[in-house]
């Protein structure tokens, strides 16, 4: 832990060159995971992270420096290196620490690192024992994670508080195979929760027939035709179109120095007025949320867009000296070995009032992804290209069998413009988010949406 006498010294080291901020990110993190390859367990592994990050601003240039010397003396130098970098005229006397409780809406009922191996290995032999009723199923992993992470983070603006974080998922990659071609499908469902996640949210069987249905149901599918068309993207997953395409050019990251599609277009029109899209960090258990962010502020629910105008950024501490606007509670990092950041929480397209069904019956021709994988965008111009994991061509306003090798082909900016239809059943899918500042937990989501035109890459 960090003791407001020793955070108070740090401080004040920091300051001495003449920086005007200084924060100290001290981390204390507990990993645990488990896997087991076509039935055998392959490895079970836990590691503890140790260590802080010093952290100084001179106006708006900042200096990182981290160290896992968490003694009073390692500390102290890692200040005097960090302060070394800063040249200013005048000091800036930091205010007494002052402590702050941080208040949780994240319970937890069982800690997952008090939970024995065996009983996460039940887990693990569970969702392998549905797996080998697949015939077309020629290999497959299944994983366990769970992760408990304690931040003690305190700065010369007088914040001194903690909280701790409690993650868990399970993870299943299932490969089908004829002989000749190989198709794969996964599920990877996770949540700020215990390993009470088992009872609430995750059931291992479920979890890995999706997976293994996917995969045998894209080994048998014709590829996809290539052209643009009317594209329908179903919940969940689908949000990861958003989240790359659209969420990355909304973070002070890319907004702050000019390098997004949207920045200077607050207050614009830049979706479809059927759009809604907000980044949520309040929500309860999920994912991507937190109490705090890293750099102490209280997480928020931001309205990115409403109603196809944009309204917020997501705004960490040092881009909101840049920008000259509020910070957001979006500031996060993968742990003290990276400066924090902008970055998105649980980022998602909010529910509309269109039917699903009536969503597809009038689409014509065209392409119903259901499920989206990885892909690329560049967050400068928007332009992306992801995968379609489970895809399904549809005739005349018919599903008529599934597609594989398809592909989403745009630019952020114009496919918000062609949303025309948004469903009412908005669902979140997890998944972990790189940038600067590290991989850091995320969930992506959206009711399923339709987009009029778009290319689609294939055959």
């Amino acid at each position: 832990m960090l003791k407001l006498d020793v955070a108070q010294a740090v401080i004040a080291e920091a300051l001495k060159t003449g920086g005007d901020f200084a924060e100290i990110f001290l981390e204390d993190r507990l990993n645990n995971n488990l896997s087991m390859l076509s039935g055998r367990v392959e490895s079970v592994n836990s590691r503890r992270l140790h260590g802080a990050g010093v952290r100084v601003f001179n106006g708006v240039q900042g200096v990182y420096v981290y160290t896992n010397d968490t003694s009073l003396e390692g500390l102290l130098a890692c200040a005097k290196r960090a302060a070394s970098a800063v040249k200013a005229q005048s000091g800036y006397a930091a205010k007494p620490l002052m402590w702050q409780e941080t208040p949780t809406v994240h319970f937890i009922k069982e800690m997952p690192d008090q939970v024995k191996s065996l009983r996460k290995v039940e887990k693990l032999k569970a969702a392998q024992a549905v797996l080998k009723e697949y015939n077309e199923i020629a290999q497959a992993s299944v994983g366990y994670m769970d992760s408990v992470q304690r931040v003690w983070i305190a700065n010369s603006e007088g914040l001194f508080t903690s909280d701790t974080r409690v993650y868990s998922r399970f993870m299943v990659n299932a490969i089908a195979s004829n002989g000749t071609e190989n198709q794969t499908g996964s599920c990877s469902p996770g949540a700020m929760q215990g390993f009470e996640i088992f009872d609430t949210r995750i059931d291992p069987e479920k979890v890995a027939r999706e997976a293994a249905q996917q995969a045998v149901t894209m080994l048998h599918a014709p590829m996809c035709p290539a052209g643009v068309m009317p594209v329908v993207i179903d919940n969940g997953f689908g949000g990861v179109i958003f989240h790359e395409a659209c969420g990355h050019s909304l973070e002070a990251t890319s907004v702050a120095p000019g390098n997004s599609e949207f920045a200077g277009k607050l207050g614009q029109k830049i979706a479809a007025d059927c759009v809604t899209a907000i980044d949520d960090g309040t929500i309860a258990n999920e994912w991507g949320s937190e109490n705090i962010d890293d750099e102490g502020t209280p997480t928020t629910k931001l309205v990115l867009i409403e109603n196809g105008v944009l309204k917020n950024y997501m705004i960490d501490k040092l881009n909101a000296r840049r920008m000259n606007m509020p910070i957001t509670g979006s500031g996060r990092r993968q742990g003290y070995m990276y400066a924090p950041t902008s970055r998105m929480r649980n980022t998602y397209i909010a529910a509309g009032n269109d039917d699903n069904d009536e969503i597809i019956a009038t689409m014509g021709d065209g392409l119903y992804a259901k499920s989206m994988g990885g892909g690329s965008v560049e967050p400068s111009t928007g332009k992306f290209n992801f995968n379609v994991s489970e895809g399904y061509l549809v005739k005349d306003g018919k599903i008529v069998h599934p597609v594989r090798g398809a592909s989403l082909i745009g630019r952020g900016s114009e496919i918000l413009l062609k949303i025309d239809r948004v469903g009412k059943d908005m669902q979140m899918a997890q998944g972990m988010c790189g940038s600067m500042s590290g991989s850091v937990p995320t969930n992506v989501g959206q009711p399923m949406i339709r987009v009029s035109s778009m290319t689609v890459g294939g055959r």
